[in-house]
């Protein structure tokens, strides 16, 4: 869901005359951190079915990129959207730490959204970084539980916390790339 709304962000922004000028600009404090956050989670979510280890631990890791993406948030929090991105995050954080470090996925959002092997995938244990959402599951709403289908583009199941973030991100990028526009107007004005 992130990436969509990244590419929906992109897509209005240059509808709206916004160019990439503004994204070379950013500079963000330990912006290194966040490809070495999507890098490791990546790893995880692929090799966590071949490597013992990994499928042990995986939950705990996935909470640990939670916690150490939103510091770099909450250090980054004066850049526009970030505090809604960070409030997501969080969001998104508090019902996985509770469930294991794995997002509790709706059964019936499933079937309404997505393929029903992905259904049948999670009834049988884990998928990625998500699982079953069942009544054991603690603050279950907060989970995927909202089905997206056409005429959107891409049927997903998403969480109250996942569209909080993309509002964040549109937020972001539309700021970034609509900057050399306000830098036009005060110059003008000047």
């Amino acid at each position: 869901m992130v990436f969509d709304g990244i590419l929906l962000s992109l897509i209005i922004g240059f509808i709206r005359g916004g160019t990439l000028k503004g994204l070379a600009d950013l500079s963000l404090k330990f912006g290194w951190v966040f490809p070495i956050l999507l890098g490791i989670q990546l790893f995880v979510f692929f090799f966590q079915d071949r490597v013992a280890i990994l499928e042990q631990f995986s939950g705990f890791l996935f909470i640990l990129i939670y916690i150490i993406g939103m510091c770099f948030l909450w250090m980054n929090r004066e850049n526009k959207g970030f505090t809604l991105l960070l409030i997501g995050v969080f969001l998104n954080f508090i019902v996985m730490a509770l469930n294991g470090g794995r997002m509790p996925v709706s059964y019936e959002a499933t079937v309404i959204a997505l393929d029903p092997i992905y259904a049948d995938i999670l009834k049988e244990g884990l998928y990625g970084k998500h699982m079953m959402l069942t009544e054991s599951t603690k603050l279950g709403f907060l989970g995927d539980v909202i089905p997206i289908t056409s005429p959107y583009p891409k049927s997903q199941v998403i969480s109250i916390g996942d569209i909080i973030m993309n509002i964040g991100i549109f937020i972001f990028i539309q700021h970034l790339m609509l900057r050399h526009k306000r830098r036009q107007a005060t110059t003008k004005a000047a």
